[in-house]
């Protein structure tokens, strides 16, 4: 009975994550009301650092945008494109989550994604051939690595179909930083350094 039990609630959580990617998903052919801009911000690694949030949410605060934050979980190739991902999923959702929350606490609509993809750049080109958006926001690899490579970068900032802007934290900044369970390392003083580009 109670490996039965077991069984059930592996079930609902499997259905529950199935649920959450879907409709977390792009949604290709989506209608928009006129005039709605909206403002990308792809991340991976399992971390997105606040500096990057911050300046996406009053970016699209002064443009009227809607953010999309986008985790981008890689699939490697010894398994099939379409596998689920479990685990990283249970990384991406309380991070969009935590930036969910923090867009809203500002007053900014949001509409989060999660795509795979072969490699961050794949899952990032699926969600372009998809969708349009008016600005993107892309997180420098932090220090301790993770994240988009320097390789990755380069490859965004010559492929973006807009405007683009890479942010990363000082060298001397400590990075404070959206986690899974939540916790962040205090923000040391200093400045975000921007890079910009577009196509």
């Amino acid at each position: 009975m109670i490996e039965f039990a077991v069984v059930v609630s592996l079930i609902a959580a499997a259905i529950a994550v199935a649920a959450f990617v879907v409709a977390h998903r792009r949604s290709p052919g989506k209608p928009l009301p006129a005039g709605t801009r909206r403002v990308l911000v792809p991340f991976t690694g399992g971390e997105l650092d606040s500096r990057v949030l911050d300046a996406a949410i009053r970016v699209s605060r002064a443009e009227n945008a809607t953010l999309v934050p986008a985790y981008l979980v890689i699939v490697p190739l010894s398994l099939a494109e379409d596998a689920p991902m479990q685990g990283d999923v249970h990384v991406a959702l309380p991070l969009l989550e935590a930036v969910e929350h923090a867009a809203l606490r500002a007053g900014i609509p949001v509409d989060a994604r999660i795509e795979k993809g072969r490699t961050p750049t794949h899952a990032l080109r699926r969600i372009w051939e998809a969708e349009r958006f008016d600005r993107i926001i892309a997180p420098a690899p932090p220090d301790h690595g993770g994240g988009f490579t320097p390789k990755d970068l380069t490859w965004i900032l010559t492929h973006a179909p807009v405007e683009t802007l890479v942010l990363r934290p000082a060298p001397d900044a400590t990075e404070q930083r959206f986690r899974p369970r939540g916790e962040a390392v205090p923000e040391a003083p200093g400045g975000p350094e921007a890079r910009t580009g577009s196509s």
